[in-house]
C-alpha cells in the first residue's frame, strides 16, 4: 500500500534535533524498526521520522492501523497524547502542545449541540430560566497542566510567551538559551527589543528579564520614624496610621505564604511524573 505523507501532519509536532535523528539512525540501523508505524487508512501518523531513515536505508517496517480516528481533529488529539508521554519532550514542548490540546477541545465544545431549552409558560409572568454554559473540568489550567507533567504556573507563562513572544525568542527558549520564567518576562516587551536581547546571547536576555522583574517589583516599604512619643503632636492621628500599616504589612505577609505555598506545590508537579519513547 501506497502511504501518504500529509507535511501538516508531519509539522505538527517539533522536528527532532540533529542529535535525536542521529540516535534514531544509529537505533535502526543496528536493531531495526521495533515499533509499528501507526496509520489511519494510507496516512501516516506516528512515525514519520522511522519511515523516512527505513526508506533511506531499506530498513523494513511493520504498520498497524488506528481504527478509532473519526476526523484530523482525533488525529491531532492522539498525536499530542502520544507525545506528551514521552520523556524526551521539554517543558516548553509539553506546554504548546497542552495548549493546542485545549484549542481543539475548546472548539469541539462550542460547536457541540445545546441542549434544549427546558419547558416556559409564557403566561406565567416569571422571567425566563438563564441558561449558563459550564466550563469542562478538562481544560481547566489545572487539569491541562497535570495531563501535560508540568505546572500550571509554568503553562501560563508558556500561554503569555505564545501570545506575545518574537518568533526570535520563541526559538530561544526552545533551544534553552532562556528559561520559561524569563521568557515570559522578556515577551511583554516590545518586539523590537524582544529581538535585540536574543540577539545579545544570554546575558542579554537575563538582564531584560531582569530589568522586566524590577519595573514591577513593588515599592520599597515605609520606614516607621524612630521618634519619641512625647513629640507626637498628634497621636491618634499616628495610632491610626501605624494600625494602616500594620495591616498592610501583615496583608503583604499572607500574600507571600501563598505565593510559597503556590510554588511548592509547582515544585512537587513539575517532579512527578515521566514517560518514554521516541519518533
Amino acid at each position: 500500500m501506497e502511504i501518504r505523507i500529509d507535511e501538516g501532519l508531519r509539522a505538527y509536532i517539533d522536528p527532532l534535533t540533529d542529535d535525536e535523528r542521529e540516535a534514531l539512525e544509529r537505533s535502526l540501523l543496528a536493531e531495526g524498526c521495533r515499533d509499528a508505524l501507526v496509520l489511519w487508512g494510507d496516512l501516516l501518523v506516528d512515525g514519520h521520522n522511522r519511515y523516512a531513515l527505513c526508506q533511506k536505508h531499506g530498513i523494513p517496517f511493520e504498520t498497524r492501523q488506528n481504527t478509532t480516528f473519526k476526523s484530523m481533529e482525533d488525529v491531532h488529539l492522539w498525536m499530542i497524547e502520544n507525545h506528551l508521554g514521552r520523556r524526551s519532550v521539554s517543558d516548553f514542548q509539553r506546554g504548546v502542545l497542552a495548549l493546542r490540546k485545549k484549542e481543539i477541545l475548546q472548539a469541539r465544545t462550542a460547536s457541540a449541540p445545546a441542549p434544549d431549552d427546558p419547558p416556559w409558560d409564557e403566561d406565567s409572568g416569571e422571567p425566563p430560566p438563564v441558561i449558563t454554559a459550564s466550563v469542562s473540568p478538562a481544560l481547566s489550567r489545572q487539569a491541562l497542566a497535570r495531563a501535560a507533567r508540568i505546572s500550571s504556573n509554568t503553562l501560563g507563562q508558556i500561554e503569555k510567551i505564545q501570545k506575545a513572544a518574537a518568533p526570535e525568542l520563541v526559538r530561544a527558549v526552545k533551544d534553552g538559551a532562556i528559561s520559561i520564567n524569563a521568557a515570559a518576562a522578556v515577551a511583554t516587551l516590545p518586539p523590537e527589543r524582544q529581538a535585540a536581547a536574543v540577539a545579545g546571547g544570554r546575558k542579554e536576555l537575563q538582564q531584560a528579564a531582569r530589568e522586566v522583574r524590577q519595573a514591577k517589583a513593588p515599592p520599597p516599604r515605609e520606614a516607621v520614624p524612630d521618634i519619641p512619643i512625647e513629640n507626637i503632636a498628634d497621636l491618634p492621628a499616628e495610632v491610626a496610621r501605624l494600625r494602616e500599616l500594620l495591616t498592610r504589612l501583615t496583608d503583604e505577609r499572607d500574600q507571600l505564604k501563598k505565593k510559597v505555598m503556590h510554588l511548592t506545590v509547582a515544585l512537587a508537579e513539575a517532579r512527578s511524573g515521566a514517560g518514554g519513547g521516541d519518533d
